[in-house]
């Protein structure tokens, strides 16, 4: 594999995948993700749009200033100066910043939305890209709905640009209207057409309107192209983006008809995608390729039968391969700090040590009411401890009373910025009398917009995540809640979300 071309690949979880409805994240959540993206092995991370708002520069420049390491940070830029410079002075102090600028080239683009000529989008993009290479030798333009734009002019654009300072070009399918054939033919030409193509990568951004995104990104990289931008489980705007655990796997698993390689630690894949599932409150759908929660179960035993005798009879890859540990019982009540640190980093985690208390104390308290830990437990409780927001509201105790001839009713005392204050609420069921009473405590005027529960492990006292969306005034965020008690798990997502808008008023004050 080592003698093989690598292709690059830009990770735009970040600013792409957080385009999702509902999975905007603050940013110690932007940066924790940065840090397992940077040790997955992407090769870039596009961190946001800076000029976008206060909060998307904030995060963009904590993850430039502070990441450190090989992998580039970018910004994203429209071709005009203001957006360049907001990009450039959140990028400036990362490691090779790379500035994305990006415009519009297909007619119907340039016609109804820029109602611009081809000739000053052309004079435009010649104008941005030299600007923004007169602050970084790292530029990158993108032909925004290039896959619908006429070739020639694409080609033209991207020869001019390239003589401005651009060393990345890249052709998105924006609308994800592409064919993999017929993709591959446009890389193709693209290739053949622009004579200073070699002073460059050419790159692709493929959606997945069709769900042909990671089939339109091989096709683009037979043909010649040589950087990827895509998302973690595919994330983004509608039907998302190219899945990179897909696209990454794929060019592993098939390498005998993909003469090329990636930097990616695929280890790292099953804790990241996982990680961004729990941040952004957009679950894994189990069929999910790659990372789903079936993507290496048999059900059928004649597959059963198969895999116990030989796995490749029925596994084209293995599970471990990704990072995703087969491993029962690792811990149990009376495993001490340093094997729980030791279990904690072999999943990829790095806790301080008073991270490390916090997540010990919480284990303590599992392992006492849970028979068997396993790593789907611990990480729970990582994602609660480590990528934690300042705690208003905190649960104390929840009581309820259900029953098919029993009202339901909800007891709820809570600490609310120190003070415990605590009331009853009756309710349709019981997550429903305790959200009750949980926003009587509050007086949040929020709306539920999503509800999720999943059985983290098999097993009666398998511990329940629940996952909620909740909207007031517009912000809307996302809660996780995990406990062995599902009502005592939805109280918890519900007050993790409640807190989350709180974080969020307190920030957009502070501006």
């Amino acid at each position: 594999m080592a003698d093989k071309e690598k292709i690059f690949i830009f990770d735009t979880t970040l600013r792409d995948g957080e385009q999702s409805p509902g999975a905007s994240m603050n940013i110690q959540e932007k940066f924790r993700l940065a840090r397992q993206l940077a040790k997955l092995g992407v090769d870039i991370i596009e961190a946001g749009f800076p000029v976008a708002s206060k909060g998307d520069f904030d995060c963009v420049k904590n993850i430039a200033d502070n990441l450190g390491g090989g992998v580039q940070v970018a910004g994203l830029a429209r071709c005009n100066k203001k957006d360049i410079d907001a990009a450039w002075d959140a990028l400036k102090n990362g490691v090779n910043p790379r500035i994305h600028t990006f415009l519009a080239t297909s007619e119907i683009h340039m016609k109804h939305k820029l109602r611009m000529s081809p000739e000053q989008v052309l004079e435009l993009a010649v104008e941005s890209v030299r600007y923004a290479a007169s602050l970084t030798p790292n530029v990158e333009f993108s032909a925004e709905d290039a896959s619908r734009s006429d070739l020639d002019f694409v080609c033209k654009v991207f020869t001019a640009v390239i003589d401005a300072g651009a060393t990345t070009l890249n052709f998105p399918d924006t609308t994800g209207y592409a064919l993999p054939d017929e993709f591959a033919a446009k890389i193709a030409y693209l290739m053949e057409n622009i004579p200073n193509i070699d002073r460059a990568v050419l790159s692709v951004h493929c959606h997945n309107d069709l769900g042909l995104a990671v089939a339109n990104s091989l096709a683009a990289v037979k043909a010649g192209a040589r950087q990827v931008e895509c998302t973690v489980n595919g994330l983004g705007e509608r039907a998302g983006n190219t899945a990179m655990e897909e696209l990454v796997m794929a060019i592993r698993t098939r390498s005998d008809l993909v003469d090329v390689r990636t930097g990616i630690d695929t280890r790292h894949i099953y804790p990241t995608s996982r990680l961004v599932s729990n941040i952004t409150g957009m679950p894994v759908q189990p069929n999910k390729a790659i990372v789903g929660a079936n993507a290496f179960a048999h059900e059928s035993g004649i597959h059963q039968d198969g895999v116990l005798k030989e796995r490749t009879t029925y596994e084209i890859m293995n599970p471990e391969d990704i990072g995703l540990s087969k491993g029962n019982i690792v811990l149990g009540k009376h495993s001490g700090r340093h094997a729980l640190r030791d279990r904690i980093e072999s999943m990829g985690y790095r806790l301080t040590d008073e991270e490390l208390n916090r997540v010990f104390e919480r284990f303590k308290e599992l392992a006492d009411v849970k028979k068997e830990m396993f790593d789907e437990d611990l990480e729970a409780i990582l994602l609660d401890e480590v990528v934690r927001i300042p705690q208003v509201y905190e649960l104390v105790t929840l009581g309820v009373m259900s029953g098919s001839r029993v009202m339901p009713t909800a007891g709820v005392r809570m600490r609310i910025e120190g003070e415990e204050v605590e009331a009853a609420a009756l309710g349709i069921g019981p997550i429903d009398a305790a959200f009750r009473a949980i926003a009587r405590l509050t007086g949040t005027r929020s709306r539920l917009l999503f509800f999720s529960v999943n059985s983290i492990t098999g097993g009666t006292d398998a511990q329940g995540e629940v996952m909620v969306r909740v909207e007031e005034n517009g912000r809307v965020v996302v809660g996780q809640g995990a406990d062995p008690d599902i009502i005592t798990a939805a109280a918890k997502s519900y007050l993790n979300a409640l807190n989350r808008l709180e974080y969020l008023k307190k920030a957009e004050k502070s501006r």
